[in-house]
């Protein structure tokens, strides 16, 4: 169980290491806050964010080298020629799902466009979110599906890795903004952790957005099995932070918004979301994402 292990290990390095890296991180930026005001200035929870972070890229290539991925291969990187298909099949999948929900709320009237938009602020907003989409769908494939997924599945019936993988990778986006007050001590970020957990204790928090990404990160790990590859798992990824990107920059929510059902500013937090990635997963045996393969083959 050694792939399992290692998760958990990684797992507890990344919330515990960031929790108190994040103190020092905020002194460094107080100690530089002439020369930047902006970060210096920003809340403790930002820092926490960002040191939690820093801890999972820190220690990303020590998992994927426990989870015995020796190359690029083992990770589901393979030559990217002849995958373009692959990657813009999942790009419009995802695009297109995310597209429906946010056109819906639109529709209906339970979000509005956000006041005193401009067509520098638009177009600020687009490019930001492409540029988010291509670097985080990139990491976060080949860390939850090319490596955690990838790794469990060595060990454990696929199935299963990919249930487990997939709850790992909704935990780590579950955690909720909270504000802390006070001196920043060394163990600050300890103290705010379990407030950032503290979601799991919401009904309305927990379902449906737990389970919707659950969800995703079942569409994502299922893409890559039957794929062969992360190519079209990068694309469906990279459609979706397209639309929760924008949906927040563009958007705001109206007064009376059911957000249970239609979701905050986040998207993918109401039923909604969750009633249009299980279409996706019943539309996706008839997704051409190649032949079935022995759980470990790669495709080339």
């Amino acid at each position: 169980m050694r792939p399992l292990r290692a998760v958990v290990i990684y797992l507890g390095a990344v919330f515990i290491g960031g929790a108190l890296l994040a103190p020092w991180l905020c002194w460094l930026a107080r100690d530089f806050a002439p020369a930047f005001p902006r970060i210096a200035g920003a809340p403790f929870n930002r820092f926490v964010d960002r040191s939690l972070l820093l801890a999972a890229l820190a220690g990303l290539w020590p998992l994927l080298r426990a989870l015995d991925a020796r190359s690029w291969r083992d990770l589901g990187l393979v030559q990217p020629y002849g995958q373009s298909g692959k990657f813009f099949g999942g790009l419009l999948v995802g695009f297109l799902s995310l597209a429906a929900v946010a056109g819906t709320a639109l529709a209906c009237g339970d979000r509005l466009a956000a006041p005193n938009l401009t067509a520098h602020k638009i177009v600020g907003s687009v490019f930001s979110a492409v540029a988010t989409a291509v670097v985080v769908a990139g990491l976060e494939e080949v860390l939850f599906r090319g490596g955690i997924f990838g790794g469990l599945r060595r060990v454990l019936y696929w199935p299963f890795a990919l249930v487990i993988s997939s709850l790992v990778y909704a935990l780590v986006h579950f955690l909720r903004r909270a504000d802390f007050a006070g001196p920043v001590a060394w163990n600050s970020g300890l103290v705010l952790l379990p407030r950032m957990l503290a979601g799991f204790a919401d009904l309305r928090a927990l379902v449906p957005a737990f389970l919707t990404l659950t969800l995703a990160g079942v569409l994502l790990g299922l893409a890559y099995q039957r794929s062969g590859n992360l190519y079209f798992s990068m694309g469906l990824h990279a459609g979706w932070i397209f639309w929760l990107k924008i949906y927040g920059a563009l958007t705001v929510a109206d007064a009376g918004a059911h957000a249970w059902f239609w979701g905050t500013s986040r998207l993918i937090d109401g039923w909604l979301a969750f009633l249009a990635l299980a279409c996706v997963l019943g539309l996706f045996k008839f997704l051409p994402l190649g032949e079935k393969r022995s759980p470990y083959m790669i495709s080339k």
